[in-house]
This record gives C-alpha cells, sequence and structure tokens, in this order.
C-alpha cells in the first residue's frame, strides 16, 4: 500500500497558516507529499523548503485572478497537487489543519482494512474545529463535524467547490468512517492577520471587487461567535503544535461583548437544544454517502 499526501498553500506568513505543522503531521503517514505552493508575497516557499524531508515534492504554481469567484480557485489548486498523487491512497489537509499522533495507527489501518474493497472511495475523518484560541473549540454540528480526507487514487476524483471535499463525476462519494480527528486552527491566529486573512477571503469568494470595509478594525473573536456555540477543549493538541501554541499571547473570552442575535443564532439555539436532547442533528450538512459496516 502506497500513501500520498497533497496540500496546497499560499502566503502562509503573511496569514499566519500552521502549513510546517500540518505537513508535518502528514509525513509519518506518507510515502510522498505533494505540496503546491502559490507564488507568495512572503517566504512561504522558504518556509516548505525548511522541513527538508525528502517524501516532499514542490509545486509552484500562479493563481488565476479570474478563478477567484466562489473559491473555485481553491478547489483548483487541490486537483494540481492531487494530479501529481502516485499512491493507492491519497491523503489531504488543508494549510490550517493538523493530524495527532494518537491517531496514525488508527489512520492507518483503517487504509490497509478498506484497500481491496472498492466500493469505499474515501475515508471520513472528525473534526475538532478551534475558534479564539487553543482552550476553546466550537461545539456545534452547524460547523461541519465530518470531512472526506482520504480518497482513493486513479477514480477521477476530484476537489468540490471551495475545496471543502471531493466527488467523482458531481456524485458524492461512498465512504467509510475513521477513527481519527483533524485538528482545524483556522479560527486561532493573529488577530491582526486574521483581519488581514478574512479581508482576503472576501475576495476569494466574491472576487477582487468585493467591499472587504467590515473588516477594517482589528479582529475581534468574541463579536464573531455566539458563546453558546463554544466550548472548553480538556484534550491533548498535536506534538507538532507545542511550539506555536506556547507562543500564544491573545485572550479569548467568549460572552465578553454583548452581541444581538441574529435570526441565524436563534436558530442554530434551538437546533443544537433540539439535538443535545434527542440526538436529531437538524439541517446537518453532508457531503458524502456513509457505507454500512
Amino acid at each position: 500500500m502506497k500513501v500520498s499526501g497533497f496540500t496546497f498553500v499560499k502566503d502562509a506568513e503573511k496569514y499566519d497558516f500552521p502549513v510546517l505543522e500540518s505537513i508535518k503531521s502528514m509525513l509519518p503517514l506518507c510515502d510522498e507529499v505533494i505540496v503546491n505552493v502559490g507564488i507568495s508575497e512572503d517566504n512561504t516557499l522558504r518556509l516548505v523548503k525548511s522541513i527538508g524531508d525528502a517524501k516532499i515534492r514542490i509545486i509552484e504554481t500562479v493563481w488565476d485572478e479570474k478563478l477567484k469567484v466562489k473559491q473555485r480557485i481553491l478547489a483548483q489548486q487541490t486537483n494540481i497537487s492531487l494530479y501529481k498523487c502516485t499512491g493507492d491512497w491519497c491523503l489531504y489537509l488543508q494549510g490550517d489543519e493538523v493530524l495527532h499522533e494518537d491517531d496514525y495507527d488508527a489512520i492507518m489501518k483503517t487504509m490497509r482494512d478498506n484497500l481491496e474493497d472498492k466500493k469505499v472511495e474515501g475515508l471520513l475523518f472528525d473534526y475538532n474545529h478551534f475558534f479564539g484560541s487553543y482552550d476553546t473549540y466550537i461545539n456545534s454540528y452547524h460547523w461541519y463535524r465530518k470531512e472526506i480526507r482520504v480518497i482513493r487514487n486513479h477514480l477521477g476524483i476530484t476537489s468540490w467547490r471551495d475545496a471543502q471535499g471531493f466527488r467523482v463525476d458531481g456524485k458524492k462519494l461512498h465512504v467509510k468512517g475513521c477513527p481519527a480527528r483533524v485538528y482545524h486552527y483556522g479560527w486561532v491566529r493573529d488577530p491582526a492577520k486574521m483581519k488581514s486573512k478574512k479581508k482576503y477571503q472576501k475576495t476569494l469568494h466574491h472576487g477582487n471587487g468585493s467591499s472587504t470595509r467590515e473588516y477594517d478594525d482589528r479582529f475581534h473573536y468574541e463579536e464573531h461567535i455566539d458563546p453558546f456555540l463554544v466550548g472548553r477543549f480538556r484534550g491533548s493538541h498535536p506534538g507538532v503544535m507545542s511550539e506555536r501554541i506556547s507562543q500564544w499571547k491573545y485572550p479569548f473570552e467568549p460572552g465578553r461583548f454583548r452581541r444581538k442575535l441574529s435570526p441565524k443564532d436563534i436558530r442554530h439555539r434551538i437546533t443544537e437544544a433540539v439535538s443535545r436532547i434527542t440526538g436529531i442533528k437538524i439541517g446537518e450538512y453532508r457531503n458524502y454517502i456513509l457505507l454500512k459496516d
């Protein structure tokens, strides 16, 4: 069994992506790791090269500005690295996603156990979404709880829309669950860099002419989350994140600001309450078809 890892990244320093930690967390599981590095305004290429592992193959690309609308460029850049993969399985992480070393054995076992079962097109991972700090996470199913992060190679599978998931011929993949978690740190950044990242992200969705006035000030995490959806994280983080976590210096206090609840907030509070009482997750997004064991 051969395993390829793949990812893409651009402006990692400018927008504070933990891409070194992400790539390093893949390496023990992979025979090769394809890293698509977009031409950047910072030292992203030098940063990736500094890992110095012979498994890593770097591709340099120029992003097509015409593809920025609706974040289609993210799927395109994902596919560029995917097409270079030569393994039986392809393990995908985005630049703000990290695997925990405690899950390596389970991931390898799940890939081996399903290698010959061609009905299984991908493997489904659970998620920890951290928000505002490394001690707080999103305790809500309205932030996707699961996503495909291992796909079978050579089936014509491609990245879907904004690169969150995968499809084959526009159809959802048939997947098995993998007892492992992806640690998502996209909402734990230096607040100044988070502001810049959100402004740039808006241009990816709406194009370069979109207004970014609402992000002109320092990014205040407390203003962007309903504290009802935030929980205290009691577990351990991946070992590769230890240095980054030790340098964190931005306090986050959920509920610090009085936040007027939006209709969406109220709807989420109601459906979360129903879910916690009944287990029924109303309107949960599922970008996959889960196969029975």
